[in-house]
C-alpha cells in the first residue's frame, strides 16, 4: 500500500504548449527534462498529441505516461500536461487560466496570428501562471494584471521586470522624436 502513495509535491505541471490548427507549436515549455530531454521529443509527443485530441470532444487524454487537459478555439489548440497521479481538476483550473488570460490579452481576438502578434505577453503569461513546474497563479485577472504592459500608472516598485523595460523603451522612443 505504501508503494503506491506519492510524495507530495509541489511540481504538478510537466508542461503546456499552444498548437496551431495543423499541430505546428507556436508556443511550448516543458519543466520536467526527464519526460522529453529534447526538442525533438517534445515536437513528436505534440504530433501524436494533437492527431489523438484535434477532432475529440473530450477535455482529457492520458497518453504516453501523461495527463493531459485540452481546449481548443478557432484555430489554436491549448494543452497542460501532469503526470497520472496529478489531480485532474488541478490540471483544469491551470488550462482555463491560461485561456483565460489570452482571451483578456488578445481581447476577444483569438487566432493564431494575434497570439503570434502577443508573443512577448503570452510567454510571459506562461511564466507567471507556472515557474518550473510549480503553479503560481490559476487566477487570469491577477495574472492579467501582472502581463499587462501597457499600464503606465503602477508605482515603479510594483511593476515586473518586462514593463519596467517597456516603460524604458517608450520614453527613450519619445525622448528620440523630440
Amino acid at each position: 500500500m505504501d508503494s503506491l502513495m506519492q510524495e507530495p509535491t509541489l511540481y504538478t505541471i510537466k508542461g503546456m504548449c499552444i498548437l496551431d490548427y495543423d499541430g505546428n507549436r507556436i508556443l511550448a515549455k516543458y519543466y520536467d527534462k526527464n519526460i522529453f530531454p529534447t526538442v525533438k521529443e517534445q515536437k513528436a509527443y505534440e504530433k501524436n498529441l494533437f492527431s489523438k485530441t484535434h477532432r475529440a470532444d473530450a477535455e482529457i487524454i492520458m497518453l504516453d505516461g501523461l495527463t493531459c487537459v485540452y481546449k481548443s478555439n478557432v484555430d489554436l489548440f491549448f494543452y497542460v500536461m501532469g503526470s497520472t497521479h496529478e489531480n485532474e481538476l488541478i490540471l483544469l483550473s491551470v488550462l482555463n487560466c491560461l485561456y483565460d488570460t489570452i482571451t483578456m490579452i488578445l481581447k476577444k481576438n483569438f487566432e493564431k496570428r494575434a497570439v503570434l502578434e502577443n508573443l512577448d505577453i503570452v510567454m510571459l503569461a506562461f511564466d507567471e501562471i507556472c515557474d518550473g513546474g510549480i503553479i503560481l497563479d490559476a487566477d487570469p485577472a491577477s495574472v492579467m494584471k501582472r502581463v499587462d504592459l501597457r499600464n503606465d500608472d503602477i508605482p515603479i516598485g510594483e511593476q515586473t521586470v518586462a514593463q519596467v523595460l517597456q516603460s524604458a523603451k517608450e520614453q527613450l522612443k519619445w525622448s528620440l522624436l523630440k
